[in-house]
């Protein structure tokens, strides 16, 4: 029995997934609290505890999430039993990566999607199994790859010597942990150093070009001291077009149904991926095509003449992109904007930043920390303490008042952003509508 002290991290629940499917018996604890990510624990029949220190039994292989210490009841029976093996999460993980080809994702934007992409691209190619931070975990028996997001927080990600790495962009985050640039490059660094064989990274980063590198980097971007670049771009409401040079050949022509710039390069480096593993640019052409996205990422519904898109976005530059991105896809909309921040580092270290990004929205509002925001000592900041520097944001709590005044507006885009559970809002708002 593997049992997992909270099963409902993003993480966590992806390996419980990937477990079951592998043909091993799965358990675990977690919070009572609803949280969309337990869906594939529950279509599977994975039983889902209460904490309860008696759930925790001789034989039991126990995998701890990160978020507990022994403070947690069940940790602290686990560690204590001489008969209950206990890992870490990003331990088991790294023991896992290490059986098959092994591809890690990382970078501060865009590691879940990229994850989703790639793997939408290699499991028609080979048997591959998958490890994505929305909660998604596939796996099938004798897979050729392994597909893992890999995580900077805490450096979790240095417990990962991928075969093949991507890394995204690298922009400050983090802060709770992170104190400078310079850590959060080095970390970068050896991440990358750890990498068996090739990493690729973004060319145009104003930091990934400079780290010191040890391995074989690929570099993809539009500018021309690149290996993998993008030309002849059109980003419009079509989507995404342009011809791919690899080396300075041509490698292939793209038309794919993504909007913003941001998933261009997400393309790129999938693509990049694909050439290293010599598909070609027809296969890929015709996966990429077909991608649909992943959990909580410019998730779309059409009610009537509106729009609704729930998104994961929680920092500065993911919010820019995703109402960029809007801008392009639904270029005859006003863009009604409602964030919900997660950490108050975050919110503090970036609070001009989160303004800035919003007002690039028609009619941005702001929503409350929430109630269950975790305290960090030396913090004190309120949603107040970001919205005074966007004077033409409006600040909302998640109740049947901004439910109504959000309501107000037709024939336009919601787009509702936070790691949280905005989607909630998102929920009652067209409830509300559809009432009325």
């Amino acid at each position: 029995m593997y049992y997992f002290i909270g099963i409902k991290g993003s993480g966590m629940a992806s390996l419980a997934t990937i477990l079951f499917d592998l043909g091993y018996e799965v358990a675990g604890s977690d919070i009572d609290k609803y949280i969309f990510i337990e869906e594939d624990l529950r279509k599977r029949g994975i039983p889902i505890y209460s904490f309860d220190k008696n759930n925790i039994k001789d034989g039991y292989e126990v995998i701890i999430g990160n978020a507990f210490d022994e403070s947690n009841e069940e940790v602290k029976e686990a560690l204590s039993n001489p008969n209950v093996k206990t890992h870490t999460y990003y331990d088991f993980l790294g023991h896992l990566m290490d059986q098959y080809i092994s591809i890690g994702i990382a970078g501060t934007h865009g590691k879940t999607t990229t994850t989703g992409m790639a793997y939408h691209l290699f499991k028609e190619f080979d048997k591959t199994s998958v490890l994505i931070g929305d909660g998604t975990g596939h796996a099938v028996e004798d897979s050729k790859y392994f597909i893992a997001e890999t995580c900077e927080y805490q450096d979790h990600f240095l417990h990962y010597y991928p075969t093949y790495a991507i890394i995204n962009n690298i922009e400050m985050d983090h802060v709770d942990y992170f104190k400078s640039m310079e850590q959060y490059e080095k970390s970068f660094e050896q991440y990358a150093n750890q990498v068996k064989d090739t990493v690729i990274i973004w060319g145009d980063d104003p930091h990934l070009p400079h780290l010191h590198y040890q391995k074989r980097v690929l570099k993809f971007g539009t500018g021309e001291n690149n290996d993998v670049i993008a030309k002849n771009i059109i980003n419009n409401d079509h989507g995404l077009s342009f011809d791919v040079y690899i080396h300075k050949d041509l490698f292939g022509h793209f038309a794919l149904p993504f909007y913003g710039m941001h998933m261009l390069y997400d393309s790129l480096a999938v693509i990049t991926l694909g050439y290293l593993e010599n598909m070609s640019a027809e296969y890929i052409q015709e996966r990429l095509s077909t991608f649909d996205g992943v959990k909580r990422r410019y998730t779309v519904k059409t009610v009537g003449n509106n729009i609704y898109v729930d998104d994961y976005a929680h920092h500065p530059t993911a919010i820019r992109y995703v109402i960029e991105a809007t801008r392009s896809r639904y270029p005859h909309k006003k863009i009604v904007a409602v964030f919900q921040p997660d950490r108050f580092s975050r919110g503090l270290r970036f609070a001009k930043e989160f303004a800035e990004a919003m007002d690039l929205a028609d009619y941005p509002f702001f929503v409350h920390f929430p109630e269950n925001a975790k305290k960090e000592p030396g913090i004190d900041i309120d949603i107040y303490d970001i919205a005074k520097y966007n004077p033409r944001a409006q600040v909302i709590h998640e109740d049947e008042a901004a439910v109504k005044l959000l309501s107000q507006y037709d024939n336009v885009v919601y787009l509702f952003m936070s790691s949280k559970d905005i989607y909630k809002l998102e929920d009652q708002v067209i409830a509300y509508k559809q009432s009325q």
